[in-house]
């Protein structure tokens, strides 16, 4: 079994989203300060961490959109780990996601669809944050048709920015589907035969987080 890693580093500052703040990580205890409480030699660093969820590649879950539905606590265990997965190339395309690129996606139903675009290339730079590849209403039936326990993205957003509806989060996210953008490295996946995972802390009453999202071949 090998183990590829689909996420994108944290790091102090770092831009994920237009508009977004970058997360702050400084000490809360710095390895000097601690080395007052214990024997000498024997320190520990204690991290602290101010960001929005909205950090990194993060998970969604139904919470995110619809007020009362299932937040990170309550999403089962099941629907985030050693999920069946199939990944489609959509490389071609840097705009609008058509159907067709789903034709042949069905070992998804129940498990993880993971879309691979590329435009995760662009990460940490301006191009980046605009003018993504995105899945729009022909593609959003065919996944539904499909019927994934979770949706995953190496670019921007799922959804296309200039439109306020959110059409793709909005019917995923009603449906019980997990979404999970700002993946990375699924160049490296084979289309089908893995296992995805991207599970969050249990936190109560949010419905995004960062998640360390990963692939089993």
């Amino acid at each position: 079994m090998t183990l590829i890693d689909l996420s994108h580093t944290i790091s102090d500052g770092m831009v994920t989203f237009p508009g977004l703040p970058g997360p702050i990580i400084t000490d809360h205890i710095s390895r000097e300060e601690s080395a007052a409480h214990y024997s000498d030699g024997t320190t520990f660093q204690i991290g602290r961490i101010d960001m929005v969820a909205n950090t990194g590649t993060y998970l969604d879950v139904p919470n995110h959109r619809h007020d009362g539905m299932a937040d990170l606590a309550e999403v089962p265990i099941d629907q985030l780990a050693n999920l069946s997965a199939v990944v489609v190339d959509a490389t071609a395309w840097e705009a609008e996601i058509p159907a067709s690129v789903f034709q042949n996606a069905q070992g998804a139903s129940d498990g993880a669809l993971l879309i691979r675009t590329d435009w995760s290339r662009r990460w940490g730079t301006d191009a980046y944050l605009s003018g993504h590849p995105f899945v729009g209403p022909e593609g959003l039936a065919a996944i539904l048709d499909i019927g994934p326990r979770l949706v995953g993205i190496d670019s921007l957003n799922i959804d296309r920015m200039d439109d306020g509806t959110r059409p793709a989060h909005t019917e995923l996210l009603a449906a019980g589907v997990l979404i999970v953008e700002h993946l990375t490295n699924l160049d490296l996946l084979p289309p089908g035969g893995f296992t995805f995972s991207a599970a969050p802390p249990k936190v109560t009453g949010m419905g995004t987080f960062p998640v360390r999202a990963y692939a089993a071949v």
